[in-house]
């Protein structure tokens, strides 16, 4: 097949997300005097493009808010370097589809600044988050993503109120999914209420061309082999969540990669086996372990960062924040599940490739 033929022949990036996708929330990668470490945050990105990820999202939650601080003045650093080297990787029109997912927060000026950015440097989609809209109305919410939607595709964001979320109503995600240039939404609220809420929501709306992606940390292969079924214009429909976009998935990528799989294939065999919800119960421990739950995730990140530094991809668990560091008992918690649940890792793979990711 010609170059030509075969370009034409590949999804769409909108058509990629809408099929499913297992992809990682990027984390940031620093020196000891938490600063840029440019070799290990390429590595980190190459890891993923390796693990057969079906995109990335940089300057997410995971790559730590902080990065916006004038102080810091990472925001477009990080961008920047992700996509130079996915670029790289992938070659400048990406040999396979690959979505670039740019996290967009702040009120409307700050968002649309950071759209802007994005959408300048390539990126696909803006995962919008809505933590610093605290007090207003959901009509004001829904203003605000409708300018920014102007900018940039929009990957919608239900998060957990425990990090910075707030709860959003029925009917604001049925207005939301109104919105023309919607492509996806992540939703993590880490409640099913919520979560069927945002499924009907959008089934609702008659609109197949959003892609849903659970962001549910505590509960993802359930998420991925529940069929949510409703009555909808007269008739039922069921939807599948298509994918995940998660921090979780930030660590044992390439596992993750197998695993929405694995979850693809059961949805195709209209079964699910034992194995596949057993796993789906040890990665709900391990990501209670990596994620601090006990101390309501206040070693989030740095358990991410762990568990990356064991495998060699970090030199340390260092935050733009020096306060932020594992808590006390969480890295046994993490040898603990490391141990009992190997078939979720891929420290193999990882040494397999660690040399060519870090060159």
């Amino acid at each position: 097949m010609a170059a030509s033929d075969a370009a034409l022949a590949m999804p769409s990036v909108r058509e990629h997300v809408r099929a499913g996708q297992a992809i990682p929330a990027h984390p940031l990668a620093l020196t000891a005097n938490r600063m840029l470490d440019e070799r290990r945050q390429r590595a980190l990105t190459r890891y993923y493009i390796a693990a057969d990820a079906g995109g990335i999202a940089v300057g997410v939650h995971t790559t730590q808010f902080a990065i916006r601080d004038p102080a810091v003045g990472l925001y477009r650093p990080v961008l920047e370097l992700a996509m130079s080297t996915a670029r790289e990787t992938l070659g400048a029109h990406r040999r396979r589809p690959f979505a670039m997912i740019a996290g967009v927060c702040g009120h409307t000026a700050q968002a649309r600044t950071e759209a802007e950015i994005a959408s300048a440097l390539g990126y696909d989609l803006g995962l919008l988050s809505l933590g610093n809209w605290r007090t207003e109305s959901e009509a004001e919410l829904l203003d605000h993503c409708r300018i920014v939607a102007e900018v940039i595709p929009l990957f919608g964001f239900y998060l957990q109120p425990a990090v910075g979320g707030r709860v959003l109503s029925y009917a604001f995600w049925r207005e939301f999914a109104e919105i023309p240039n919607l492509w996806a939404i992540k939703i993590a609220p880490f409640n099913r209420y919520q979560t069927i809420d945002v499924v009907r929501a959008v089934v609702e709306s008659g609109r197949d061309d959003i892609a849903l992606y659970t962001g549910n940390d505590d509960n993802i292969v359930a998420d991925l082999v529940t069929p949510f079924s409703f009555v909808a214009g007269g008739a039922r429909v069921t939807r599948w969540i298509d994918g995940g976009l998660l921090g979780q998935w930030a660590v044992w990528t390439r596992a993750a990669v197998n695993l929405l799989h694995a979850a693809k294939a059961a949805r195709a065999q209209l079964s699910v086996d034992r194995e596949l919800l057993t796993r789906g119960a040890a990665l709900t421990d391990a990501n209670a372990a990596i994620f601090d739950t006990a101390n309501r995730f206040a070693g989030c990140i740095p358990g991410i960062h762990e568990v990356l530094r064991r495998q060699g991809l970090l030199a340390g668990t260092w935050c733009l924040d020096p306060a932020e560091t594992l808590s006390a008992g969480q890295a046994d918690e993490i040898t603990r599940v490391s141990r009992n649940y190997p078939e979720l890792a891929d420290d193999a793979f990882v040494a397999s490739g660690l040399d060519s990711w870090l060159r």
